[in-house]
């Protein structure tokens, strides 16, 4: 006797329970007349025939599966049931066979991504604009920020809310008037204090620095609000804004992209109050970083390019605004559009600018941002060798103390390598890497190792493999995860 597979076809979408009855009928039918059913099937079929298009690409270019298997590190039996609609492609595979067979992103377009989501940031529900900063601080670890609109303060009471009253600043403003000086020092420590946050972001969780951050961002709002001095008052707002801009960020590495948007918009509210008009299109980038993490590519090239589109907004955010573009071409799989950005992005940044009078913006921790930014991307054009291989060479130009950046890449670099089927060095790799990405706590990392978990699950039987599995594992129960990526 020989044996059967029975297979019912369903149209994505439309799932008639009725034909899964069908499939188990003539499964019944055939043992009845002694054949043998060794598994019925009940097939979803891929939207707009992902499977039938992969089958014609391969076939023109005169690939048989097992050559096909070769290129992109899967199995030959996965691919068949791909090709013939029985198992949904993964965007990591519709990426790695759209560039084996040179499809030009079409393969990546028929793999839906995740649904859009607004990134417009919530405003408190009193609709006043004006908010009042609580922070709970706590031993255990749950600690909390919120913003409370001012009604909502003047309705239910102060000591209702906060509990506790630790001073207010209305003692503050006679005091600045009689002496400007005291603004000025307050924004020179303050400014101090900057390049120290951001070296301690770098090598440890944001639960620990983000309440020194939030609570230093809101004793420069309100001292620069009391200040009389016209220019100090104004240079303090914009280095509030930096402040609420780097706090934005570590709030989506914690996993909180709402949050991360909340502060986004008050940091460009603080620097519009400090005269500058140009952080808004860096907001418009920050956005971009969080529709890159949902897959959003749509959204990330339109954030990007309106960030771009003015020519008045200093080089250095458009050449930033051009990588994060580079980036969303790449997940869509559009290899030309990718590098022109990243062409135009080396240009800008190249730009020399007049110093600015507060923290530069972005990283400062990459001594070559766009090649490395090309590495990133070649891996999401499904191209993990060219990938791998800038990769290695970009972080061994990282200082030794940038942890949340050599993490970060190093991450996408041990992918790139797993990817591209050398699996002993990409565990090798990411053992070095889990130690440095438990402690700083990034949900964003933990996007890339939560990939490169799900590669290695490929290759069970491999020794090294079962040897990180346990600390991987555990690692990532560890990790936060954002609302996009969970």
């Amino acid at each position: 006797m020989s044996p059967f597979s029975v297979a019912c076809e369903v149209e994505t979408g439309n799932i008639v329970i009725g034909l899964v009855w069908m499939a188990a009928a003539v499964a019944v039918l055939l043992w009845l007349f002694g054949q043998k059913v060794t598994e019925v099937h009940v097939v979803q079929r891929q939207p707009f025939h992902f499977g039938q298009e992969l089958r014609r690409l391969r076939t023109a270019s005169n690939l048989t599966l097992t050559d096909l298997a070769r290129r992109v590190h899967y199995s030959k039996g996965q691919l068949s049931k791909v090709e013939r609609g029985i198992k949904a492609p993964s965007r990591e595979l519709a990426r790695l066979c759209d560039a084996a067979l040179d499809a030009g992103g079409a393969l990546v377009r028929l793999v839906p991504g995740a649904p859009a989501e607004t990134t417009e940031s919530r405003e408190p529900p009193d609709g006043t604009g004006e908010e009042v900063w609580l922070m709970q601080l706590s031993a255990d670890g749950d600690s909390w920020f919120q913003p409370v609109g001012r009604r909502q303060v003047l309705a239910v009471g102060a000591v209702s809310i906060t509990g506790v009253s630790i001073g207010g600043i209305q003692a503050l403003p006679s005091a600045v008037a009689a002496s400007g000086a005291e603004s000025a020092s307050t924004l020179a420590a303050s400014r101090t204090l900057f390049d120290q946050f951001r070296q301690f972001g770098q090598a440890t969780n944001p639960a620990i620095v983000l309440p020194a951050l939030i609570a230093h961002t809101h004793t420069l709002r309100e001292v620069a609000a009391a200040s009389t001095d016209v220019r100090i008052r104004q240079r303090l707002f914009r280095l509030g804004s930096r402040y609420a801009e780097y706090v934005g960020w570590l709030v989506q590495e914690t996993g909180n992209d709402q949050g991360a948007l909340w502060w986004t918009r008050r940091a460009v509210e603080l620097a519009e109050a400090g005269g500058d008009r140009h952080l808004a299109a860096y907001g418009l980038v920050r956005r971009a970083l969080i529709t890159l993490y949902r897959e959003d590519a749509t959204q990330t090239v339109d954030l990007a390019r309106r960030a771009q589109a003015d020519a008045a907004v200093p080089s250095r955010i458009r050449g930033l605004a051009a990588q994060r573009e580079a980036q969303g071409h790449a997940i869509a799989g559009d290899y030309d559009a990718c590098m022109r950005a990243l062409d135009r992005s080396r240009v800008l940044l190249a730009h020399r600018s007049p110093a600015p009078d507060g923290p530069v913006i972005g990283t400062t921790n990459l001594s070559d941002p766009v090649t490395m930014i090309t590495g990133w991307c070649l891996y999401d054009l499904g191209r993990p060798h060219e990938a791998a291989e800038l990769l290695d060479r970009e972080l061994g130009r990282v200082p030794a103390q940038a942890v949340r950046t050599r993490a970060r890449f190093g991450t996408r670099r041990a992918l790139a390598h797993a990817v591209a089927g050398e699996v002993d060095h990409a565990c090798d790799l990411a053992a070095e890497l889990l130690d440095s990405a438990v402690a700083i706590g990034s949900a964003t990392i933990a996007v890339d190792m939560r990939a490169l978990a799900r590669v290695l699950g490929r290759h069970q039987r491999n020794p090294k493999v079962r040897a990180l599995s346990p600390e991987l594992g555990t690692a990532l129960r560890i990790l936060p995860s954002s609302a996009s990526s969970s």
